[in-house]
């Protein structure tokens, strides 16, 4: 597999395998999560049009995983990171996210951060697997407050959730 940038006329299939991937939420009892929408087609296009969207690609040259991220308070933020069922298990979440920590400290980033499930086994005990810490409410920056304050708007907060950060 190979990391690379999305292509325009890919981000249907982040979709795809971001529905696919969710599944896997229906055997913890999380099924609102498991039929959540994916990110609509016109907010793809902003993270692949800020050069923050990346891809696992098989030997055809096909997406089978994906990672988006954003800007948040001097920090790349993981907004997703999701792996096809078919692919999983492959270290391919790993890859992108060690993708994405190259990149960020080729601009001299000095960490990633990202929110996620505190009970779902492949959700934080996995980010922490990764390289990822916990951070308790204290050390929240502004942006992280206002990403966890949407989530709370979405519903997420119905499962425990929090902030993790990797130093670079």
């Amino acid at each position: 597999m190979r990391m690379r940038a999305v292509r325009l006329d890919e981000l249907s299939l982040l979709q795809d395998i971001e529905r696919a991937a969710g599944q896997c939420f229906l055997d913890v009892g999380m099924p609102e999560i498991a039929h959540d929408e994916p990110f609509p087609l016109g907010e793809l296009r902003r993270y692949h049009q800020a050069g923050l969207a990346w891809v696992a690609a098989d030997d055809a040259d096909d997406p089978v995983a994906y990672l988006v991220a954003d800007r948040v308070d001097g920090n790349l933020h993981v907004e997703q990171v999701s792996v096809h069922p078919g692919s999983a298990r492959r270290g391919l979440g790993r890859a992108l996210l060690d993708h994405l920590a190259d990149h960020a400290a080729s601009e001299g980033v000095p960490a990633l951060t990202l929110t996620t499930f505190t009970e779902v086994p492949w959700n934080a005990p996995y980010y922490a697997r990764c390289g990822f810490r916990l951070l308790d409410d204290g050390q929240l920056t502004p942006g992280l407050r206002e990403i966890r304050r949407r989530e709370a708007a979405h519903g997420l907060d119905r499962w425990p959730r929090a902030c993790m950060r990797r130093a670079l």
